[in-house]
């Protein structure tokens, strides 16, 4: 059944909130938070979508993923004594005070964002493409994703360090991303935002706009990998790697594709993969430009053209190896991806990848405020599109990629599991990015809300599920905390921030990963913004990278 109306699971507070600490506060905690989760936890996400303009109006953002950045920070410490549980003290902080004046005062935004903005019906279609070929300033409206101590972060211009080491917990630089080029710099303890600069700064050739907010790391070396992507009448990729012991950027291999906006891609122990789904950019980006965001931009969804999978090698230098095409799809979060013996040869390789992927583009429509907020009532996503709108869990295999083959071979899709079996915002154990992995975490939407309505465990070899479900209570992406002292893949916790709609209020919640029964969580003074993603730093633990 689908909710259609109002506040049978109300999340109005999640998204239309300007709760913020700019100064740290203790929560209330309950329960148990065992002492191996002690560290610091950031998340990023939209801080409220809308602004008073100088003129007493009030200016919204039409799409979630174009609210006002915000860091927040959580941090877990543990205390000496055994039944003691940790403390937990919670601040955070907008990161777009540039962003916000301008709109303020302009009453509008005449930079790129992900959503069509509120049109201005003045505005003619000569000075819509005179605007092509003006120079936009940014104005850093970057909250995606975060890197701790990223790769080749202290060579960027401005780059400084924390002002002060109370807290950091090994943290020199904490960097929050986009699915652009940009990257700002954040004070890893006040939150305070410290610089930007772009990836050309990490090497020359990486000038393009476009890049996937979540970039992979080598486990074993830290080494970071992305992609940049370069418009033109034959649109470039570059995959490139940053150093984690040197900050020394090289370029893995350059080829020409289909522009798209692509989110995320896939690393294995050898390989780098990216697959270009169906959510190609027109005009060989020109249309990016005319009409400054990204959903306007892209080509209605065509069901007969091919996804394209990229296996670029990492190791010995040998550039773009093999290409592949599969079913058209669109995708938001790749998972994990590994390497085994092929199944037609065992002399061979193939390289098995998972995803939460989508039959076609509605879900980017999805997630307008209009179609979240549960206070507003919009029948636009109910019934079967809302139900195109769900993600698939999916593996598909590259068969071969070492037998040389010239020309793209057909990507083999080994399941696709029921959607409410399904999840976005998918995370794993971090220890076992790049090898088979059995489980995934995320956020359910069993159409039980007009937003996410639980947290689900995914077995991808028995596609079993457990849930955490409490009415009203809404759910952020899950961060697994592994148990030093655990023998098996789902030995640990899961955090997960999450919004009592009822009290208009949200919790820091901790779930043993195995069963999804609840532990403890430590309370909030108020909403804070549902969120895209996060980052943990364990005390005295290695911290991993970007999973």
């Amino acid at each position: 059944m689908v909710v259609a109306t109002t506040d049978v699971w109300p999340n109005t507070a999640g998204f239309d909130t300007n709760y913020e600490e700019n100064e740290p506060v203790s929560l209330i905690v309950k329960g148990t938070i065992p002492k191996y989760a002690a560290g610091v936890l950031y998340r990023t996400g939209p801080l409220g979508y809308k602004a008073k303009t100088d003129d007493g109006k009030v200016w919204a953002a039409k799409h979630w993923f174009d609210g006002f950045s915000c860091v927040h920070r959580f941090q877990i410490d543990a205390t000496p004594l055994a039944d003691s549980p940790p403390k937990v003290t919670y601040r955070s902080r907008r990161t777009v005070d540039e962003y916000l004046e301008m709109v303020r005062k302009n009453g509008r935004l005449d930079s790129t964002t992900f959503g069509p903005k509120h049109s201005d019906l003045c505005e003619s279609f000569f000075s819509k493409v005179m605007s092509m070929f003006v120079s936009i300033p940014s104005e850093h409206n970057v909250g995606v994703t975060l890197s701790i101590n990223m790769p080749g972060g202290d060579k960027l211009p401005g780059a400084t360090r924390p002002t002060t080491n109370n807290h950091t917990n090994g943290i020199d630089t904490l960097h929050v991303k986009t699915d652009s080029h940009e990257v700002k710099q954040i004070d890893p303890e006040t939150l305070e935002p410290r610089g930007y600069a772009r990836q050309k700064s990490l090497h020359p050739e990486l000038k393009g706009p476009f890049s996937a907010a979540h970039a992979k790391s080598d486990p074993k070396t830290g080494d970071m990998f992305n992609f940049n992507l370069e418009f033109g009448y034959k649109s470039t990729y570059r995959i490139f790697r940053v150093s984690a012991s040197s900050g020394e950027t090289d370029i893995l291999a350059t080829f020409h594709g289909t522009p798209a906006y692509i989110h995320s891609l896939f690393l294995t122990e050898n390989y780098v993969v990216l697959c270009v789904w169906n959510s190609h950019i027109t005009w060989g980006g020109i249309s990016l430009m005319y009409h400054k965001n990204v959903i306007d931009a892209m080509a209605p969804f065509d069901p007969n053209t091919k996804a394209t999978w990229y296996v670029v090698d990492r190791r010995q230098g040998k550039g773009l190896i093999a290409t592949y095409e599969s079913k058209a799809f669109f995708c938001f979060h790749s998972i994990n991806a590994w390497e085994e013996p092929s199944a037609s040869d065992p002399t061979k390789t193939d390289i098995i990848t998972e995803l939460s992927m989508f039959e076609n583009l509605d879900v980017v429509k999805r997630f307008y405020y209009d179609n979240l907020i549960s206070s507003i009532d919009t029948g636009e996503y109910e019934g079967e599109k809302r139900m195109t709108a769900l993600p698939m869990q999916a593996q598909f295999r590259l068969p071969s990629i070492d037998a040389g083959v010239p020309t793209p071979m057909p990507a083999e899709l080994l399941f696709q599991a029921e959607k409410f079996k399904s999840m976005e915002l998918p995370t794993l154990n971090p220890a076992y990015l790049t090898r088979r992995h059995r489980y995934t975490y995320g956020c359910a939407d069993r159409l039980k809300s007009s937003f996410f309505d639980g947290l689900v465990k995914f077995d991808n070899k028995t596609q079993e599920v457990k849930y955490w479900e409490e009415e009203g209570h809404t759910p952020g992406e899950a961060i697994f905390i592994a148990d030093p002292e655990g023998m098996e893949e789902d030995d640990g916790v899961l955090l997960s921030v999450v919004l009592d709609g009822y009290a208009e209020k949200s919790y820091l919640l901790v779930l043993r990963a195995k069963d999804l029964t609840e532990m403890g969580r430590a309370e909030m003074a108020g909403p804070m913004s549902f969120g895209f993603h996060g980052t943990f730093k364990e005390s005295d633990r290695m911290y991993r990278g970007d999973v």
